[in-house]
Formats: structure tokens, sequence, C-alpha cells
């Protein structure tokens, strides 16, 4: 069991703390005031600014409010496994990623908790394949990037206890290229080529 703590209770922060408490888990989940949980009862609830009490915590965040959550939580962050979710796109034109183009949010994050075993993972996911568990016929899988073989493990076996399917994706460098895949994947659902239900599949 890990004790999981998840900033940001929109879509995807209700979506993972439901698969973390499938999963038997203990789950916290941080709102931020704009936010109005949608997360299982099971769940502990606060605001962001509330202790951390998991050893997992993951950004459930948009891109924008990254930097600002993480200068709050100084200091409780480190060694604990840093979930980054985060599609770094240009919000106001939809048309382009605001990282460099050989870097990562995941990167830029690590930079700011360097005392973090940060991840980068669930930002190829949307929060509707989470919760249903499938993209058509195919089962959801989380894609898991990082550099730390245990934390990513971690993550794999909480995925998988779940009900979804995980897969090891490589080094945190590869979160560019996840980015890049969200990214796209993004814009393909903005511009109604596919729904928010759907999205890319990953099948062996």
């Amino acid at each position: 069991m890990t004790n999981v703590t998840i900033i940001g209770a929109g879509n995807m922060g209700a979506a993972i703390a439901n698969l973390a408490i499938a999963g038997g888990n203990t789950v916290q989940v941080l709102a931020r005031d704009e936010e109005k949980a949608r997360v299982h009862a099971a769940a502990s609830t606060g605001v962001v600014g509330d202790a951390l009490t998991g050893d997992l915590v993951v950004l459930a965040l948009p891109y924008p409010a990254v930097a600002e959550v993480l200068a709050a939580y100084a200091g409780q962050l480190d060694g604990k496994i840093l979930v980054d979710l985060t599609n770094p796109l240009d919000f106001a034109t939809f048309d382009s990623l605001v990282v460099p183009a050989d870097g990562s949010a995941a990167a830029e994050i690590a930079t700011l908790a360097p005392a973090s075993v940060v991840l980068k993972a669930f930002n190829t996911n949307f929060a509707a394949t989470l919760a249903s568990g499938s993209i058509g016929d195919a089962k959801t899988t989380v894609l898991i990037a990082g550099d730390d073989a245990d934390a990513k493990a971690s993550l794999v076996a909480l995925v998988e206890a779940g009900g979804l399917h995980a897969v090891d994706a490589g080094s945190l460098g590869r979160a560019r290229e996840l980015e890049a895949l969200g990214f796209l994947q993004l814009t393909l659902a903005a511009g109604e080529k596919i729904s928010w239900a759907g999205g890319f599949a990953l099948t062996k």
C-alpha cells in the first residue's frame, strides 16, 4: 500500500485518486480554491497549503500552476516520488509547447525540486480513459518515464493494482516525447478529430 497525495482535484486528479483507491492505497486530495473535488469518499481532502501526507505526490495541475505549488511546498517534497502529468501547452495559441525543444516540463520540475524523485506519467491519458479503464477495445495504458527504477516500479504497481496497464517508457529524458504525444492528442481532441473519451492506445 502506498500513501498518495494528489495536488489538484479536477478531472485528472479525481480519476487518479479513484484509480489509487481502487488499488487499495490511501489517498489525500488537495484542491485549489477554484476546484471542486469529484473523488471517492474514501479519500481525505483538503486545500493546497495543507501538509502533505503522501510518499508519492501527483501534480494534477496545469503547467502554469506548478512553479507556485512547488514553491509553497519547498522542503516538504524532499525524498518523495513526484509525478508530473502536465502538458506544457501555450494555452493562448494551443499550437506549441512552452518548454525548450530539447527539454520538457518534467525536466523543469526536476530542477525546481532537486531533492524529489521526478516521474512523468498520465500526460498521455485523458481522465475519461483512466476512469473507464479502456480506449476503444484496448485497456488504458499509462506510460511512465523516470530515472529511478524503484520509483517507477512503485508507480507501475499502483497503476496495475487499480486495473490498468503500465509501461516503463524509459529515462526522464523520454518525457520530451511523452509531452509531444500528449500535445498531439490534446490538439486532436480540441479539434474534434477524436473524442475526450478516446486517444492513443498501446497494444502488445
